[in-house]
């Protein structure tokens, strides 16, 4: 993906209902980062369309006849070089889902202009930070780095729908193709693995300390050695760094002296 020009981001807006497209059409048409928008009426429309013209972010509805948001969303993560998506739906139901498949944002109808604008600002940062897929991490971006915008992440709680921004994640678990977020008030299990958050939030300062732990390097507060073991202290919690990921902590999560 080139990512964003000086004529701004080039949108679709994919909905099987032609109304809801001519409200998004004119609400992006106002938003000065955006530029060229393409229109479809489904998701097999919307591959067509993708074939013919770059295409930087999609805002797509997910319930459509025939192929839907969340199928297409699952072909695009296979593309090389695939757009930054934005569900827009008035179903709440699918948010854990659009986490699963990188979604960029997930905004609920009726849309309002100030909640849209937000996608369009979340979009325009994976553009321009990583020009690949929505949720990508770029190395060349540090943990410091103010440009990589926060992430909301939508959680199942007894059925309901509950959202846990990243920056209050401290560190995470596999759980086989499930990971388990920490927070200071509790834990939350999602449907991703710890392969792809680990690529997903590296840019955020996230760092793999074991084949099953995702430490964010913020909320680090202590490091210990003993007899050649390492751990890190997140929260109170002890944490083993395994040998293999011992480098890693050393370039990106501590300072050379600390493991010295």
């Amino acid at each position: 993906m080139s990512g964003e020009t000086s004529s701004g981001l080039s949108a679709l807006v994919v909905d099987d209902e032609a109304p809801a497209r001519s409200e998004l059409r004119y609400l992006l048409d106002r938003d000065e980062r955006i530029g060229a928008i393409h229109l479809a009426a489904s998701g097999t429309d919307a591959l067509r369309l993708l074939d013919a013209e770059h295409i930087d972010v999609i805002f797509s509805d997910i319930s459509m006849p025939g192929l839907d948001g969340m199928e297409l969303a699952r072909i695009l993560s296979r593309f090389t070089q695939r757009p930054a998506v934005v569900f827009v739906t008035a179903h709440d139901q699918h948010a854990v889902d659009a986490f699963a498949v990188h979604a960029v944002d997930y905004v609920m109808k009726p849309v309002r202009p100030e909640r849209l604008a937000e996608a369009v600002r979340r979009a325009a940062a994976v553009v321009a930070g990583t020009g690949a897929a929505a949720g990508a991490a770029d190395p060349r971006h540090s943990a410091d780095d103010e440009s990589v915008p926060d992430e909301t992440i939508p959680v199942e709680l007894g059925g309901v729908t509950r959202f846990v921004n990243r920056a209050d994640i401290r560190y995470v678990i596999a759980h086989g193709d499930y990971a388990r977020l920490h927070t200071e008030t509790g834990s939350h299990l999602v449907r991703a693995s710890l392969a792809s958050l680990a690529d997903r939030w590296a840019a955020a300062g996230f760092v793999r300390i074991h084949r099953s732990t995702l430490v964010a390097m913020p909320h680090v507060t202590e490091v210990r050695m003993n007899q050649g073991r390492c751990a890190v202290i997140v929260g109170g919690v002890e944490l083993a760094v395994s040998r293999r990921h011992l480098r890693d902590v050393r370039a990106h999560l501590l300072r050379p002296r600390d493991l010295a």
